[in-house]
This record gives structure tokens, sequence and C-alpha cells, in this order.
């Protein structure tokens, strides 16, 4: 049996699994697929791996997709995480460290974990660092076309990539039609989350997501920090922003240097064990 827990932030499902509890310590790509899948596994929208020891920081986390890729960073992974540390008596209320491969940031958990606080670290438009593809350059107001359409866009990292599309009028319908097209565009060596953006006003911005790896989703809190950040850039903005997505609202405040502090919710929803049968191909 395999111990889990999961949590929701927003809509985006989680599942918590320690790596003492993973058969020979890990799970291969085609194990993590199962998992996630919501008829032949437990369903999620990812794994949240960990904790680990780790000499950057108080915990390791490695986050997995469920297409059995590995996310640099999630916001609302790490939110999840936090609240499960929180939750298991391993942090209390004052800050601490969380690990990734897409950099160390700092969580903080607060109102009985039912809100948290990350400092997400800061935006970058280098296309040298997110990376995109062609001369070194801050990836602003271009055009890119996919589906017979002719998108503004910009690019974005918060340790993993962003495409961040202007559209006055984002829907599921467009996220779903062309963020696979967005993902996977040859610009994008290691492919993208795609954002579709719209500024309601200098302090509020609506989005919709579609994630590398794992398809529509209904919040991310590394989009949302991407998308404020381009709106933010491109001087649509100012340094509080209300973020609203399908699944609610999260908040991001900037500082200098485009440092990024992202709050909002996390719910707790279940804890078990599932049968190592579970992962078996049938």
């Amino acid at each position: 049996m395999i111990p889990f827990a999961k949590y929701h932030a927003l809509g985006n499902d989680y599942i918590v699994i320690r790596p003492e509890h993973a058969p020979h310590g890990e799970f291969t790509p085609d194990q993590t697929v199962r998992i996630c899948h919501r008829n032949f596994g437990v369903g999620s929208d990812g794994i949240l791996f960990g904790p680990f020891k780790t000499e950057r920081g108080d915990f390791g986390l490695r986050i997995l997709n469920p297409d059995g890729s590995e996310a640099e960073k999630s916001g609302n992974g790490l939110r999840i995480f936090a609240r499960y540390l929180y939750d298991h008596g391993e942090v209390s209320g004052d800050p601490f460290t969380v690990d990734t491969p897409g950099g160390v940031v700092t969580c903080e958990v607060f109102e009985q974990g039912a809100q948290v606080r990350v400092e997400m670290g800061g935006v970058s438009f280098s296309s040298a660092v997110i990376p995109v593809e062609g001369e070194d350059r801050e990836v602003v107001n271009e055009t890119i076309e996919v589906g017979g359409e002719t998108l503004t866009f910009s690019a974005a990292t918060v340790g993993n990539p962003h495409c961040v599309v202007l559209d006055d009028d984002p829907t599921e319908e467009r996220a779903r039609a062309l963020g696979p097209l967005l993902e996977v565009e040859s610009r994008f060596p290691n492919r993208t989350n795609v954002q579709f953006l719209k500024v309601m006003d200098r302090n509020t911005i609506q989005i919709e997501i579609w994630e590398r790896g794992a398809g529509y989703t209904l919040a991310s809190g590394s989009s949302s920090t991407a998308a404020a950040g381009v709106a933010r850039k491109l001087g649509l903005c100012d340094d509080d922003i209300t973020v609203n997505m399908p699944g609610g609202v999260l908040r991001i405040e900037f500082e200098e240097d485009f440092q990024a502090i992202m709050t909002g919710p996390v719910t707790r929803v279940a804890e078990g064990e599932f049968y190592e049968e579970a992962l078996n191909n049938l």
C-alpha cells in the first residue's frame, strides 16, 4: 500500500507522495501517468514528490506531470506542498524554504493552512533564460502564427517557461484549441506553458491556461505569476495584481526587479492509500 494525501488549489489538484513510500524510491514516467489518470489511478493534475533532504533548502520537492514529464516549478504545487508540511507538523507559521528544480522559494502558511504565501522569485523575459529560440533578447510583444491565427505574445520564466498571449476574449475553447499548438511550437525548445491574458484594469487580469504536460488547467500559480509579470512589463498593470481564473483568484505582488509574491488558498481533500497493483499496465 502506498500512502498519499490529496489537496487542491483553486481546482488544480495534486497528490503528495513521500519518496520513502514509492517502489524503489521513485516512480517511472509510466507509473506517474497511471497514478494521475482519473480512471485507472487516483486522479490528479500531478504528483508532489517529497519532502527529501537537500542542501539548498529546508525541504526538497519534485513536481511530476500527469504525462510522466517533470516540471521545474509549480506555484499551486508549492502552496499545496507547504500546506501538507504544515498539516503534518513539519513546519509552523514561520517562513521556510523549498528547493525545486526551478529554484529555491520561501513559503509561509497562515490562517491555519487555508492561505499560503510563496516568494516565487524573479520573472525574467530573457530569451536565453526562458528559453526561446533566436537572438538574445527580451521576448516582449512578438508575433506567432498557429492554428491559422497571428497572435501577439510575450514569453517569461519564473523557473519554468511561459508564453503569454494577449487576448480580448480568453476562453476555455481557445485555450484547448491553441494551447497544444503553442506548447510544442518550435521556438520553445523545452515546450512551454500557455496563458491567454485579458487585462481588466490596472490591478486585475483574467487568464485561461494550457499547462505543459497537463493540458487545460483551472488555475496555476506559476501561470498567474508569469501573466501578471507580462501585464506589468507591458505597463498595463501596477504592482499588486488580482488574477482571475476559472478555478478562482490569486494575488500577485511585485517588488523590485520583478520579484513576485503569490498568495492564495489551499484545500485539504483526502488522505489514504492505493495499492501498488494500480501501477501495473493492463
